[in-house]
This record gives C-alpha cells, sequence and structure tokens, in this order.
C-alpha cells in the first residue's frame, strides 16, 4: 500500500483554519474500497493545531484491517497537517474565473472554487478599475463590503470600493475621487491559469476631466499566487502617452490603495494595528511616515488577516503611506509635500516614454498575529541583489 499526499502544508511560523486546506489524497494499490489512483478531497474543520516535534505517519496510521480507506485517509490527512513545514511553499490550489459576469464589466476570480474576490473594471458609480470583496478561506472578507452592509462604516462607499490604484492629480484630472474617468479599453491578456497562478493584463485610458481627449494609457498586468499562508497579488502598470506629456501631481490622495473589512479597522477596538517596516503602529506612529512596507490587519471571525502593501524598490521613489485608523491605508510615492510639508513633487512622463509602477499585495491569514511575519514575506517578494 502506498499512501501519497498532494500538496504542502503549513509554512513556518503559520497555521492557517485548517478549512483553508483542500488536502489531495490518493491512495494506490489493491485491496481499498477507494478507486485505485482516485482522490478524494478532505476540508477540515475550522480549529488551528501546534504541534512541537513531528509524526512519524507510517508508524502511527493503523493496519488497513483495523481502518476502511475512508477512515485510513481523514487520519493520513491529519497527521500531514501536524506535520509542520518549515520552509515556505506553494498551496495546491486552484485558480479559476467566471467570465460569464463580463458583460457587466465585472471578472469574479475563484481559488479552489470558492469567489476570491471581483475585479470589476466597468462600473458606472465608479469611474475607475478595482477589486473588491476579497475574501480568504472560511468565506471572510478582508476587504469592506461593497457596498457597504450594516454594521459597516458607511464613508467613501464608492471611493474605497476594496483595492485599486488611482492618482488625486494626473495633469490636473482627479482620477481618486471620480472627476475624470478610467476607461478599460480591453484584455491584453486574457485570465490564464498556470498552476499556483492566475494571471491578466488590461489597458486603460485616462481621459480628461470632459472625457474629449486621452491625457495617458496604461497598460496594467496582475499576477496572483496562492501560498498557505495568502495570496499575493504582484501589480505592474506601465504608463505612457504618444501625443502629449503628463504629469504626476501632490496630493494625499494618490497610489495603490486598500480599504479593510470593518472589523480590523483600528477604530472598532476589536485588536486591528497598522504596522510598517520600522515598527510604527497604527495612524499616530504611521501616517505621511514613509517604509518599505506596510501591514492593516486584525482579528475577524477567530482568524488573523489583513492586507500588506509592499510598493517595488525600484520604484522611483520610496512610498508615504496615507493611513487611517478606520481602516484605510495608501502606498504614495507622490506626496512629498502633502506628508511633509516639503517641496511638491512634480513627476513629469515625456511624449514617448514609460512610466512604471509596481507593487505587491500579500492578502494574508493565519492563527495568531505571530504566526504571520510581514518583513519575511517582504524579503521573499522583493529580494536583495
Amino acid at each position: 500500500m502506498i499512501h501519497e499526499v498532494d500538496g504542502d502544508l503549513l509554512r513556518r511560523g503559520c497555521k492557517p483554519p485548517l478549512d483553508s486546506i483542500s488536502l489531495t489524497v490518493r491512495l494506490l494499490g489493491p485491496g481499498t474500497d477507494l478507486q485505485p489512483s482516485g482522490k478524494s478531497h478532505y476540508t477540515m474543520a475550522q480549529s488551528y493545531c501546534k504541534f512541537s516535534s513531528p509524526v512519524c505517519v507510517s508508524e502511527s496510521i493503523p493496519p488497513m484491517n483495523r481502518l476502511s480507506a475512508a477512515s485510513h485517509a481523514w487520519l493520513l490527512c491529519l497527521l500531514t497537517i501536524l506535520r509542520l513545514s518549515p520552509l515556505p511553499s506553494a498551496l495546491a490550489a486552484t485558480w479559476s474565473v467566471d467570465v460569464s459576469s463580463t458583460e457587466n464589466g465585472n471578472l469574479q476570480i475563484l481559488l479552489d472554487d470558492s469567489s476570491f474576490a471581483t475585479y470589476s473594471y466597468r462600473d458606472p458609480q465608479i469611474s475607475r478599475p478595482y477589486f473588491a470583496n476579497i475574501v480568504v478561506p472560511g468565506g471572510i472578507k478582508v476587504t469592506r463590503n461593497h457596498p457597504p452592509a450594516a454594521g459597516d462604516a458607511d464613508d467613501h462607499r464608492d471611493l474605497h470600493p476594496g483595492l485599486w490604484l488611482a492618482f488625486g492629480d494626473i495633469s490636473g484630472n482627479d482620477y481618486w475621487r471620480l472627476r475624470a474617468p478610467v476607461k478599460h479599453l480591453r484584455f491584453v491578456e486574457r485570465p490564464t491559469v498556470a498552476g499556483s497562478e492566475l494571471r491578466f493584463a488590461v489597458e486603460n485610458a485616462y481621459l480628461s476631466q470632459t472625457a474629449s481627449s486621452v491625457v495617458c494609457q496604461e497598460v496594467c498586468r496582475y499576477q496572483l499566487r496562492a501560498s498557505e499562508q495568502g495570496v499575493l497579488l504582484r501589480w505592474d502598470s506601465t504608463f505612457r502617452s504618444d501625443r502629449d506629456d503628463f504629469t504626476f501631481g501632490d496630493q494625499e490622495e494618490m497610489g495603490l490603495g486598500v480599504r479593510l473589512a470593518t472589523p480590523i479597522a483600528v477604530r472598532s477596538l476589536q485588536g486591528g494595528r497598522i504596522l510598517d517596516s520600522e515598527g510604527r503602529r497604527n495612524e499616530q506612529e504611521t501616517w505621511g511616515k514613509q517604509a518599505e512596507w506596510c501591514d492593516y490587519s486584525g482579528t475577524i471571525s477567530g482568524v488573523f488577516a489583513g492586507v500588506l502593501l509592499m510598493p517595488s524598490p525600484d520604484n522611483f521613489r520610496q512610498s508615504w503611506y496615507h493611513s487611517r485608523d478606520y481602516g484605510f491605508v495608501a502606498a504614495n510615492p507622490f506626496g512629498r509635500q502633502a506628508f511633509t510639508k516639503g517641496e511638491p513633487s512634480r513627476v513629469v512622463v515625456k511624449r514617448g516614454d514609460d512610466f512604471h509602477l509596481r507593487y505587491a499585495v500579500f492578502i494574508h491569514w493565519s492563527s495568531t498575529a505571530a504566526g504571520f511575519d510581514p518583513a519575511a514575506v517582504y524579503a521573499n517578494c522583493w529580494p536583495r541583489p
């Protein structure tokens, strides 16, 4: 009898909710009451486990004549969970997309057949693209409900739909406050799944406030990769105009923003916290400060979850963080005067030149705050030469 378990488990220091782990168990050989080489999926009930020493599966499982094949598989799953892997690795997860909603300008993204997020690119109310209703295992939303639901703070209901990239000033046009529109032109790359990754790319036109002319165009490439501790979203945007120069201005409301689920907000007094790479905490210490990364996390429905913003160190300037205790944070490399009262920032992109902005976003979950190390995630994401 050969017992083969597909999928790595529980990276160093991470004890995610067990209902987030879908184990594939393959039983091979004669004498089983499961089809040889067939697969059965077992989803564990939500709880957490800590185990300080390895378990020897081969010595711990009773003989097959004492347990049915199904019971044997269940025990094998449980014992495998208890064997904590010391190294980070990819989660045996499956991405898929529901294209039936694309007629309405929405791309439904699924992870292991459960909703993970909606990418909205043609919303009649919100004239810029965004990700909404991002969900961690167990069906727990880590971003604020969109639209806000009962019990949610109702501020910025259209401006803070989930996760977005926007700018309060490009050549005098305000895309953050929806005073000028961003028009989806096409999918440069249709959604493609390869292993534990999902990729797609879009082209957007940033129109003038009257929508009468194009200020610049953007090609944005998204890559989502699942791991045992979360989903890493790489966000790579290239801006260009072949007609005229364009200029990024200086405001607080520029860059990559996220609105967290209401229970995670510091102001909700349920244990949420903002933490940056310098060890500063919450709005009072992190607002207007530059840092390599900034994490907004808290406990929601018994799971420690949150969103870690990690601008690329190759961006033209390190980001300041527009961080608020009510559940919002944005990584902004443009707001020098807005945050420091220093010289105004004015980033001019010449006609025919490319301007790049790259970010990584880690949507994470674990049993406790101690089980998540944002500095290690950043180091793995943007390794130093």
